[in-house]
């Protein structure tokens, strides 16, 4: 009935499809979904759920950090070497080194190529500068380079913040409650 042709043009367009249901598959399971939170005042990080699946509520900044570790905040960065260094004097990578990051001016790498975004921002690091750029560097800084998808766990953020802020050789205060 069918040609050779024919036969041949179906099973492409099965195979096709079928490799597509399984990237798409995969995809799924390598990337979890985020819901966006949907709370007007209180800040809600809706990746990270709560015992019935509900959405952390998280304290404000000055609280978070006052019960912050920086050895957890160490831990957290781990996810960012693989673009920075934190160390004095190491080398930039595809982000700049964050030694002395906290209090310091945004885009504080002398000859490191920030975005244009990123070198718009004015004033220095301040905790709170970098709970947002944390939570999500696209909204904070919207045509930044970074790829980063954030942080959603304000806990986790506050640990990173105060791991920055150990960075240096005269680190800067923490605000307080």
């Amino acid at each position: 009935m069918w040609g050779k042709g024919t036969n041949n043009i179906l099973g492409a367009i099965l195979v096709s499809l079928w490799l597509l249901w399984g990237v798409n598959t995969l995809g799924d399971l390598l990337i979890p979904k985020v819901e966006a939170a949907k709370s007007e005042g209180t800040e809600m990080a809706a990746a990270t759920a709560g015992p019935k699946g509900a959405p952390e509520e998280v304290e404000p900044l000055q609280i978070r950090l006052v019960s912050a570790d920086v050895e957890k905040g160490k831990t957290v960065a781990k996810k960012c070497v693989s673009c920075h260094t934190f160390d004095k004097g190491q080398a930039n990578k595809v982000g700049p080194n964050l030694f002395d990051v906290y209090g310091g001016p945004h885009a504080h790498v002398q000859g490191f190529a920030y975005s244009e975004a990123m070198k718009k921002k004015a004033g220095p690091w301040s905790a709170e500068d970098l709970d947002a750029f944390l939570t999500k560097p696209a909204t904070y800084a919207p045509g930044t380079k970074m790829a980063f998808a954030g942080l959603s766990s304000g806990k986790e953020r506050a640990a990173v913040i105060k791991y920055l802020q150990s960075l240096s050789d005269a680190p800067k205060p923490l605000p307080q409650p």
